[in-house]
């Protein structure tokens, strides 16, 4: 367990810093010293790898800018402002997103359990700010939760294609829509 930890939490950095697609198997195993099959002795797949690279990178981000927040959204924001600072990240999460549709792709799982855990968390939160007046009590929460991770996941994209696009700020621009839409 200890070196599976070690490879997670190395691959961490090295895909951060170089990126998805110019991160090898290879180069991972080399930098916890291993060969490339002691590497996957570990893993099933590089797939598999891959998929737990992003759930070990969802474990430091919920342990970093989530757990203790009394801001569901803006937690959620923090850590969206913190993926521009690691693209190779966004890179490997945009990719497997996309592979995981289907069903038969290692990180299926991961994302179906993913999405669902988000939109369930998002949809607490907005619930939260209807009952407190700041969002309208009418609009659907579980489809404002679903649009907010649409909304973030796209932003990552177009991001990933300009750099410029501040994804956090435009993040809480549309909460700032959406709170400001119950004073009417």
């Amino acid at each position: 367990m200890a070196k599976r930890e070690e490879i997670l939490t190395t691959a961490l950095g090295v895909i951060a810093r170089n990126g998805y697609r110019r991160t090898s198997v290879r180069e991972l195993a080399d930098a916890v010293g291993l060969s490339q099959a002691g590497l996957l002795h570990y893993f099933t797949s590089k797939e598999e790898l891959f998929t737990e690279v992003l759930r070990k990178r969802d474990e430091v981000d919920r342990e970093t800018y989530i757990d203790g927040t009394e801001d569901p959204l803006e937690a959620f924001v923090g850590v969206i402002r913190h993926n521009a600072d690691v693209p190779g990240l966004v890179q490997l999460y945009s990719r497997l997103a996309v592979d995981s549709t289907d069903p038969d792709h290692a990180a299926h799982d991961f994302f179906v359990e993913r999405f669902a855990g988000d939109r369930t968390e998002i949809t607490a939160a907005i619930a939260a700010e209807q009952k407190a007046g700041r969002i309208d009590a009418g609009l659907d929460p579980e489809r404002l939760a679903s649009v907010i991770l649409a909304a973030a996941d796209g932003l990552q994209t177009q991001w990933l294609l300009d750099p410029s696009i501040d994804m956090a700020a435009h993040l809480s621009e549309l909460w700032r829509a959406l709170t400001s839409g119950a004073a009417r």
